[in-house]
């Protein structure tokens, strides 16, 4: 997505002009631990997509429980569990029918991030995620309306993918937005009357804002 790319590039330039001021702050990062939620904005990209379809978004959610834990006055790490929704939609209109099919995943996400506080109240996370896939169905409205659960095993059911964000803490409540990519194809690869070919051959693109509350 144009918007995701613009604003990782612009993340990491903020990142680069950031750390020389990290030591006039105070910026001490506390122990804490929360619950959070937000909302998901998916899509599914192939390698040779250079300009993906800001159409496809699917909208979703996560939600789940995280904590931060300092290694330093300004650095911590932060591991998360997550339930996670991702996937894509496809809308048609041709001669024949018109409507949509949306492609739903859903995943339990165990992203583990370096957060580094800029500020008090701001900080920036980079880091990776795994993800194991727990359901999955496609759905469609339209000249044909379907509602089918796809069996998993006919997926990867492992996801694995970087993370970067940033966010802004309201003792005790925070807010946020980060960007997920996957490094793993959502599907396996199979060989029919040989012939290779890998289904969808995408790999998961999430943007998400997400809320958080500390319970600490």
């Amino acid at each position: 997505m144009k918007m995701q790319t613009n604003f990782l590039c612009a993340l990491t330039l903020f990142i680069s002009a950031s750390f020389g001021m990290l030591h006039a702050q105070d910026n001490n990062v506390n122990t804490e631990f929360g619950v959070k939620g937000g909302f998901n904005m998916s899509n599914l990209i192939s390698d040779g997509d250079n300009e993906p379809n800001d159409e496809n978004i699917l909208y979703g959610f996560n939600a789940g429980v995280y904590a931060t834990l300092p290694i330093s006055d300004f650095v911590a790490i932060q591991p998360e569990i997550l339930f996670t929704t991702k996937g894509s939609e496809l809308e048609y209109n041709n001669a024949f029918a018109s409507g949509n099919a949306k492609f739903r995943l859903n995943y339990i996400e165990v992203p583990l991030l370096v957060r580094v506080n800029i500020t008090k109240n701001f900080n920036v996370h980079a880091g990776g995620y795994a993800s194991y896939l727990v359901s999955s169905k496609v759905t469609g409205d339209g000249t044909f309306n379907f509602n089918e659960d796809i069996d998993t095993d006919d997926l990867n059911k492992f996801d694995a993918g970087v993370s970067a964000g940033v966010g802004v803490d309201f003792n005790p409540i925070s807010i946020g937005l980060r960007y997920n990519y996957g490094l793993t194809t959502v599907g396996k690869e199979r060989t029919v009357a040989g012939t290779t070919y890998t289904f969808p051959d995408a790999k998961n693109s999430n943007l998400t804002l997400y809320l958080s509350y500390k319970l600490n």
